[in-house]
């Protein structure tokens, strides 16, 4: 389940704050901290996140068992704007814009996932022989084969 939010007029690097605070969550703790948190990019970041609900809703997950699984602040486009300086010079002025991507997991699903891997790796392995050879008898050169299971 994914939610986008696309063109956020605030920078990157400040976005990214708030973002990282909610990764790995629980939903229900994700709304907790976004709501407790002192940040402009936390109330846009709050209805994204329950945007993202809502499409996990449509696709039948529980909303209990739903964690963010991960939140990708990227560069959106620079708006260029320019301040007059002295002797008639202008310096750039640059308005970011942040593009956001939330996607929301349901880890019960995961983990039966998980489960059905790993049995299906043990099946595979089976106990491994070699034979190792011994001299008994320097002078004889008499050998012994042995069986070792690892």
């Amino acid at each position: 389940m994914k939610a986008f939010l696309k063109n956020y007029r605030q920078s990157p690097r400040k976005v990214r704050l708030v973002a990282d605070l909610i990764k790995g969550k629980r939903v229900s703790e994700a709304f907790t901290q976004l709501k407790n948190l002192a940040k402009r990019a936390s109330e846009p970041m709050d209805k994204l996140l329950a945007s993202a609900v809502a499409n996990a809703k449509q696709a039948n997950a529980k909303i209990e068992d739903l964690y963010v699984e991960n939140v990708t602040v990227n560069e959106g486009i620079v708006m260029k704007r320019s301040m007059p300086r002295a002797r008639g010079s202008a310096s750039r002025i640059n308005k970011r814009t942040s593009h956001i991507m939330l996607t929301l997991v349901e880890k019960t699903a995961d983990k039966k996932e998980k489960k059905a891997v790993k049995s299906d790796k043990k099946e595979e392995k089976a106990p491994k022989v070699k034979t190792i050879k011994k001299v008994v008898a320097k002078k004889s050169k008499v050998t012994k084969e042995a069986e070792v299971k690892e």
